[in-house]
């Protein structure tokens, strides 16, 4: 019976705003939930992303975590200047197909449910191929304060010439 009259009281207090279920009895923060619709969406910058690249859901954990992410969609021929992550970047492919590099490698196609383990500190590019587009969520960490370093863009004729074929 305490048990359903704290959940109605806390639910009563919820919905005047004045408790939040977010934290646990003790005051400790529990789980929290970023929800998509209250998102913010923006434009990747152009000074590292040629063609339309949307970004959603950036986040950056507190310390002493150091996890930094977000939602990365490419239209066809959308990609990423050449960059590099001080402890390496994960991508999990949601949808469509990309295509990725690491410097002096070679040009790899990836799928949606691929996963992929940049290297740390090593210059890499990605992005969507030039005929369809790609999202995935992006995490790194961040090392004294810093997630990535940009560098000069990746030229037409690097992405073009795309993967090898078998």
């Amino acid at each position: 019976m305490k048990k359903t009259i704290a959940a109605a009281a806390a639910c009563t207090l919820a919905a005047w705003g004045l408790f939040s279920p977010a934290h646990a009895k003790n005051g400790e923060p529990a789980m929290e939930v970023k929800r998509k619709a209250e998102m913010t969406t923006v434009d990747g910058p152009a000074e590292y992303f040629t063609g339309k690249a949307t970004i959603t859901g950036q986040f950056q954990r507190e310390e002493p975590s150091r996890l930094t992410g977000a939602i990365v969609h490419f239209e066809p021929g959308a990609r990423t200047a050449w960059h590099k992550h001080p402890l390496g970047q994960t991508l999990i492919v949601t949808e469509g197909v990309g295509w990725t590099q690491v410097e002096d490698g070679p040009v790899l196609e990836f799928h949606a449910g691929d996963v992929l383990l940049c290297p740390a500190d090593k210059r890499h590019w990605h992005g969507a191929t030039p005929h369809e587009g790609m999202t995935h969520v992006a995490l790194q960490e961040a090392l004294g304060g810093t997630n990535v370093t940009w560098m000069e863009k990746v030229s037409d004729e690097e992405y073009l010439a795309g993967p090898a074929r078998d």
